[in-house]
């Protein structure tokens, strides 16, 4: 079988240098601004950082993508060019974007720069990416995580560009780049500011042997003593519905999609994305080095083994609308 391109996170310098080491093949980051949408405290990198990560994985044949997917406000995107200019400048190996007048801005002024549709535009049909193709040379489209395989293996056959699917950590229920659920308490939207729930509106709380979580001063989960304790998310709430505490969205639970990897292949699929900007350099390098295993012996024609449910939120894991029964 063909090799699947593995796009691996990374939020700081340090952990990019780990995936790299681990065994990626392209580490997504962003500036640190609100140029991408995980723009939270002490994530991110700086120009000269950039710079540096480009020189460490271009010497370790691997490459750099820069996510500048969040969506500028009317007659404020000079933030964002800028960082569609300096990507240029440095020679990050691709751009991932969402807003179409940045798509434009960055196929006339850079017609060099490999660019790739964000799954934050929410691109999922022929005739939409298709479009973006032709408008704009987008070379590789990031695909929202609502398709089946089947979808997909359809779809591959009705465009021009490569596509990128999400294949491990957190599972957005909602619409991608269309989400503003957490904007409404914390006044901080997703789509332009860059942060789903941001940490100064977070708040843990003990009550009696409870532990409550909170976000922008509302309940959003109370945990018993032998429960695992999630970061309180609005769409990953546990709310009281109908006289019944439950989770109303989504249960908090990572995607896996490793026992589909070789459907995936087989529908044409070029790389895998795995989530987790925010996360940690102990998680990166566990992930990272797991997935650089299981492609490897899918190359091979080896059976896809592996267990990473210890990296999963919660212990839990789902293949999601990957494998989805319902219509």
């Amino acid at each position: 079988m063909p090799a699947l391109e593995l796009v691996c996170p990374a939020g700081t310098p340090d952990a990019l240098r780990i995936a790299v080491d681990a065994g990626a093949d392209v580490v997504y980051v962003g500036f640190r601004d609100e140029t991408n949408a995980r723009n939270f405290p002490g994530l991110n990198f700086s120009r000269d950082e950039l710079a540096e990560a480009l020189d460490y994985a271009h010497a370790r044949d691997a490459e750099v993508f820069l996510a500048v997917n969040t969506y500028p406000r009317a007659g404020q995107q000079a933030l964002w060019q800028q960082a569609i200019d300096d990507a240029a400048r440095l020679k990050a190996d691709a751009v991932i974007l969402a807003d179409i007048g940045l798509l434009d801005y960055a196929a006339k002024a850079h017609p060099d720069l490999r660019l790739h549709l964000s799954v934050q535009a929410s691109a999922s049909n022929p005739a939409s990416i298709n479009f973006y193709h032709r408008a704009f040379n987008v070379r590789r489209v990031v695909l929202p995580r609502v398709l089946t395989v089947p979808e997909i293996k359809a779809l591959n056959a009705q465009i021009d560009v490569e596509t990128e699917v999400f294949a491990f950590g957190g599972l957005c229920p909602m619409a991608e780049g269309r989400c503003s659920l957490s904007s409404y308490i914390t006044g901080k939207s997703p789509n332009q500011n860059g942060v789903c729930s941001p940490a100064s509106h977070v708040e843990y709380r003990e009550e009696g042997a409870a532990l409550v979580s909170r976000l922008g001063g509302f309940t959003i989960n109370r945990f018993a003593a032998h429960e695992s304790a999630g970061y309180p998310t609005l769409c990953k709430g546990r709310f009281e519905a109908n006289g019944e505490e439950q989770y109303l969205f989504e249960d908090p639970v990572s995607l896996n999609i490793i026992p589909l990897l070789p459907s995936l292949v087989e529908a044409g699929v070029t790389a895998l994305k795995i989530e987790g900007r925010q996360r940690g350099k102990a998680y990166v390098r566990e992930v990272v080095a797991n997935f650089r295993r299981i492609v490897d012996a899918l190359e091979r024609g080896e059976a896809v083994t592996g267990d990473i449910r210890f990296l999963c939120e919660g212990g839990q894991e789902t293949t999601g609308a990957y494998a989805k029964k319902w219509k």
